[in-house]
Formats: structure tokens, sequence, C-alpha cells
């Protein structure tokens, strides 16, 4: 009888173990929504906690195909772009900044149909870093190079750069996010108001996290996961945050308030290099080179690298603002600005030109670079030079101004 009972109970509690596991089971086996960025921090970093172990088989997935590498030597292409307008109805608002606006930016719906545009055309992402790099030559001096790519068979390398992601004040208001943020899920997100007075945050309507975005749906579009080069100023901080030194302005307050920004920024930029993405100085005042004294240059890359190069880490890579160059003609001529910051470090100096163009400095470890500027003037003007990217007709955002001074030559 004792033996009867014993057993009567040790089935009870086996069944009420199954029933446990059987209900932890199905806890684990459902789907997990994805966390959205918290609205009430909007800088707090995903939970660090690790997960329990998911002790369930999972077939292993299916092999990637080998991809067929060749080698190519020919044209890199480069476009650059500026923050792209969220809320083309604000800013196309009739004011003073309409025009602006009109000629130096793409809208969201401008900006996707040309990323769809280069990706049916075969064109991939490449990160500029990997087009040059330095060697010794035979007289022992440093100079620059041009590397061959080894690219999928059938693609055509197209680099990307970014002018300006520093969401200027004048900006706030105007149809565009308000700056980058980390997500509960530890991705990059953006953040701003909408029309409607109220608060965003969305991988849908700025210029990183359309692209990031875009390239998790096409990786294809990327090689080695390379996406493009943020050029920054500093004088109203960088990514939508204002961590410059304001001399105005020294107070223990001031001194807090900016300490604070570049705490917050630092995890947006280091998401941003672990994800492809690489910077370069765009001056710290966005400042004219030409007209500037070598005096007024100097002082400018100190203060880029103390304020800016101390958060986004070191830099190759100089991308002129206004697309005046170093010393008035650093293509042909080297002068004290440009020995200057080849002196600091700097090898790839970028202008902007009508097709993409190179040529190495023979005297000094310096490359030079033109770009082509993706924006609403070359959409109104310059449809034939870029049909080779994409149809500016088939692209053009109806939201746009209309009217004098708002023609297009097609």
């Amino acid at each position: 009888m004792k033996k009867t009972v014993t057993a009567f109970i040790l089935l009870i509690i086996c069944l009420l173990a199954a029933a446990s596991m059987t209900s932890c089971g199905d806890t684990q086996d459902a789907d997990v929504e994805t966390t959205p960025p918290s609205e009430t921090d909007e800088n707090t970093p995903p939970p660090s906690e690790t997960p329990p172990e998911d002790t369930t088989e999972t077939p292993a997935p299916p092999p990637t195909p080998e991809l067929n590498l060749v080698p190519y030597d020919g044209v890199v292409e480069h476009l650059f772009f500026h923050e792209v307008i969220a809320w083309p109805e604000l800013a196309f608002n009739g004011a003073y900044t309409q025009k602006g606006y009109d000629d130096n930016m793409v809208t969201v719906h401008e900006y996707v149909k040309i990323l769809e545009s280069l990706h049916r055309k075969n064109y991939i992402l490449v990160d500029l870093n990997d087009v040059w790099s330095e060697f010794i030559n035979e007289k022992g001096e440093r100079r620059m190079q041009r590397n061959t790519l080894m690219l999928p068979e059938g693609k055509k390398p197209i680099v990307f750069s970014y002018d300006d992601l520093s969401f200027y004040e004048y900006m706030t208001g105007d149809g565009f996010m308000e700056k980058y943020i980390i997500g509960d899920d530890g991705d990059v997100w953006a953040t701003g108001i909408d029309p409607k007075g109220n608060r965003v945050i969305s991988q849908d309507f700025a210029a990183i996290t359309i692209l990031d975005k875009f390239v998790r749906e096409n990786p294809g579009f990327s090689l080695g996961g390379a996406k493009g080069c943020i050029a920054l100023t500093g004088y109203q901080g960088i990514l939508g945050y204002r961590t410059q030194f304001d001399k105005d302005n020294d107070t223990q307050q001031a001194r807090l308030n900016r300490m604070t920004e570049i705490a917050r920024v630092r995890p947006v930029v280091q998401r941003l290099k672990e994800t492809g993405w690489y910077f370069a100085t765009h001056s710290y005042g966005h400042i004219n080179l030409e007209r500037m004294s070598l005096n007024g240059v100097m002082n400018d890359a100190h203060r880029w690298l103390d304020e800016v190069g101390s958060l986004v880490g070191e830099t190759k890579l100089f991308i002129y603002p206004f697309g005046s160059r170093l010393d008035g003609n650093d293509v042909w001529s080297t002068g004290p600005a440009l020995e200057f910051y080849v002196g600091l470090g700097f090898r790839v100096f970028a202008s902007v030109g009508r097709e993409p163009f190179s040529r190495i400095k023979p005297d000094i470890t310096a490359v030079m670079l033109d770009r082509m500027n993706s924006d609403g003037y070359t959409l109104r003007n310059r449809r034939e030079r870029f049909m080779r990217f994409y149809d500016a007709q088939e692209i053009f955002d109806p939201m746009r101004p209309t009217g004098p001074g708002y023609e297009v030559d097609w």
C-alpha cells in the first residue's frame, strides 16, 4: 500500500514538472516583438543581461553561395548628399530657407528611389579608405596609390559621402529629424518632431538610418558592410548633439551640458563605426579654404581635431566645404596649407566636380578627388549627367516648389 501511495505521489510530481516545462517551452518558442527605442531616454543603451540559453535545436541555415570576386581597376563613382528632408511640407514652406533646401537636399522620397535605382544598376558601396593606400616608393618617399578592388562579378563600385550631418539649429522645425540616437535594440535610429507636433523615433526619415535599413534588406548593395563617409563640422556639434565649446558661455552649467552631450553621442559614433560608417573632417567652422589665411586654416584644423576628432577617432579624409580647395589650386600645386594637413595625417582630399576625378600628387602623400553632388540642383538642371545613376524625372518629388526660379531642364 505504501509503495502504491509513493508511486502515486511521484506520478503527480512528474506531471506538475512536465506541465511547468511545457509552459516554459511555449514562452521560449513564442514570437518576440522587437523593442522600439525608448521615448523616455533617447540614449539608453540596450539591456546588457545575457538571455537564457535556448536549447531548442535550430536547423542550420542554407550555405551562403560563394561570390565570384574579380579584380577591378576602373572608375570608382562618388556621390554625396546632405541630410535628407523628412517632411517637404515644412522645408518648402516659402520661408527664406526654402531655396537653399531645394538646391542642396533631396527628400526621403527621392533618396529611397536613388538607392533603388543604383541597386538595380548593379552599383555596390565600397569604403573610400579601401580605394587608396599609402606606400613607400623606391626613393623612400611616402606616396599614395590606387588599390585594385575585388568586387562581385558585374558590380560597379560607388562611394557615398554625407556633408554636415550635425542638424544645425536653423534646421529645427524645418522638416528634418533632430538627432541620431541609440534605440533599446542597440541600433541607430533618428528622432524628431513631425508636422503634427508629435515626437517621432524612426529609421525611415534620416539619411543614415534609411541606408542602414536598405543595406539590411539588400546586402548585395554593400561590399563587406560598407556604408558611407560622414563629413562633420563642429561649430554646432555633431549628429544633433551640441558638443562644441562655446567660449562666450564658459559657465559651469554650460560645461556640464557639453559633457552630457559628449557622453550621449559617443555610443552613437561607436555604433556607426561598427556598422560600416566612417568619418571625415569638413573643417570645424565650414570655412572657405580658398579665402582663409594659413593661420586661420591651422586654428580651424586644431579645433576640429580637439572637439570632433576626439569623438570620432582618426581619419585621413578631408571633405572640402563649398568644394573650395586648400591653397586655391592644390590639385596641380602644393602650398603650405596642404602640407600642413598632410603633416596632420590627412591623405585623401575631396572637392566637387562634374564627373569623378582623381589625381595622385607626385610630390606629397596626398590624392585629390572630385565628388558629384546628388541634390535638388542637379535633379532640376543636370538630369543627363546623372542618368547612369538615376533618372531625375522618375524620382523627382512632386512636393518640391514650382514656379519662377524652380524650373527643370527636362
